[in-house]
C-alpha cells in the first residue's frame, strides 16, 4: 500500500513538472513587451515636467509625443521591468489630450489621451490683459488716487487744526 502511494505521489510531481517545464521555458525566451504606459501629472500646462513610467521596457527604450521631443526611458533598477523617464512639454503646446507612443525592445506602445494639456497664464501683465490699460482704467487710477490725496490733505488740516486750539 505504501508503495502505490509514493508512486501515485512521484507519477504527479513528474506531471506537474512536466505541464511547467514548457510555460518556464517559454517566459525564459519571451521578448519584452511595454505595457502600462503612466504620465504624471496628467494635467499639466506648456513648458511643464512630465514624468512616463513605462512596465516592460527591462533595457529602456523612447517615448514620443506631439507636445514633447523624444524622451529617453531609462531602467529602474530593482523593479521588474520598469522604465522612467521625464519629459519637457513644448511651450507652444496647445491645450488639449495628447497620445504617448513608448518604443521598447523593438515593440511599441501606444495610450491614447495619455495627459491634458492646459492653457498658461500670462504672468506679469495681469493675468488676461494683453492690450495695457485703456483709457477707462486710467480714468478710474487717476480718480482713484486725486480722492486719496484729497481725503489725506483733510485728515492732516483737520489735525493740524486739533493742535492750534
Amino acid at each position: 500500500m505504501r508503495n502505490s502511494r509514493a508512486l501515485v505521489a512521484a507519477g504527479a510531481a513528474v506531471a506537474v513538472l512536466g505541464v511547467a517545464a514548457p510555460a518556464a521555458v517559454a517566459d525564459a525566451g519571451r521578448v519584452p513587451s511595454p505595457s502600462n504606459i503612466v504620465a504624471l501629472p496628467s494635467v499639466i500646462a506648456s513648458g511643464g515636467q512630465l514624468t512616463i513610467t513605462v512596465d516592460g521596457c527591462p533595457n529602456g527604450g523612447t517615448a514620443t509625443s506631439n507636445a514633447f521631443p523624444r524622451t529617453n526611458l531609462t531602467p529602474i533598477r530593482g523593479t521588474n521591468d520598469t522604465a522612467k523617464g521625464t519629459a519637457t512639454i513644448d511651450h507652444n503646446a496647445r491645450p488639449g489630450s495628447y497620445d504617448i507612443t513608448v518604443h521598447c525592445s523593438g515593440r511599441s506602445l501606444t495610450r491614447p489621451a495619455a495627459f491634458t494639456v492646459i492653457g498658461g497664464v500670462r504672468g506679469g501683465i495681469g493675468g488676461s490683459s494683453t492690450s495695457g490699460a485703456t483709457p477707462t482704467d486710467i480714468a478710474i487710477g487717476g480718480g482713484l488716487v486725486a480722492a486719496a490725496v484729497a481725503g489725506g490733505g483733510v485728515f492732516w488740516m483737520r489735525r493740524r487744526a486739533e493742535k492750534h486750539v
